[in-house]
């Protein structure tokens, strides 16, 4: 089956795509699709290349997650995003659903995290086991509805399953359609969502921003839509 990747943006260098929900970034144990592959293809064909595609994976998105992700095009471009991702200086910011409301409305939560590759579970760690990683996130109550809230996150570090687990464990308020971490009452797209990007171009050194509104399709998101059209849009 033939699938085109969602572009917002492409140039020589970079190309910034929407990730749909469900889809792994890479290519892992399921064999299925993932959108390096789909992206990889697509460009191939377009372009008739004979050769072998580069593309560069410069950050992740968990599978059931969406949104906004950048790609480079060249090493180059990959090695310099990839440098700024390890100076925080690429910056990440999500939107997530979460069941209930956090006593506190606007904070920072940091703890150490480490993942249980075999079961492909992230766990709350003390800060000196082996293998355990700092992981911090801001983030900012925008609305309550139904016994549910939308947060905006600042993602300070960029683990595994972190958001999941963080609003969880440390705020015991699990992530609407999150079932591995909680949520077993709903069944729907995890309310989890890339919605901003912003990066410095690897050559031309312009500062981009790139914004992607939620897919609304089976995704609890569409309760909150004309806030999150107001936030997107400002």
């Amino acid at each position: 089956m033939k699938i085109e990747p969602n572009i917002v943006y492409e140039d020589n260098h970079v190309i910034v795509v929407v990730k749909p929900y469900n889809v792994p970034v890479q290519e892992d144990e399921s064999k299925d699709l993932d959108l390096l592959t789909i992206i990889k293809n697509y460009i191939k064909e377009r372009d008739k290349k004979t050769g072998n595609v580069f593309l560069g994976l410069v950050h992740r998105l968990d599978r059931p997650t969406g949104g906004v992700m950048v790609f480079a095009k060249t090493s180059k471009a990959a090695s310099r995003l990839s440098a700024e991702l390890k100076k925080k200086e690429l910056k990440k910011h999500y939107l997530c659903v979460v069941n209930g409301r956090p006593q506190i409305l606007e904070n920072s939560l940091t703890t150490y995290l480490k993942k249980d590759e075999k079961n492909n579970i992230v766990k709350i760690a003390p800060k000196l086991e082996t293998g355990a990683k700092e992981a911090t996130l801001n983030y900012k109550v925008i609305e309550t509805k139904d016994k549910l809230s939308l947060i905006k996150v600042d993602l300070i570090t960029g683990r595994s399953h972190q958001i999941r687990v963080q609003m969880a464990k440390q705020l015991n308020l699990p992530i609407y359609g999150d079932f591995k971490y909680g949520d077993n009452l709903h069944k729907s797209n995890l309310a989890l969502w890339s919605y901003e990007l912003t990066f410095t171009h690897p050559t031309t050194k312009q500062v981009m921003r790139f914004v992607a509104q939620p897919d609304y399709t089976n995704s609890i998101f569409k309760l909150f839509e004309k806030t999150i059209e107001e936030l997107i849009n400002n």
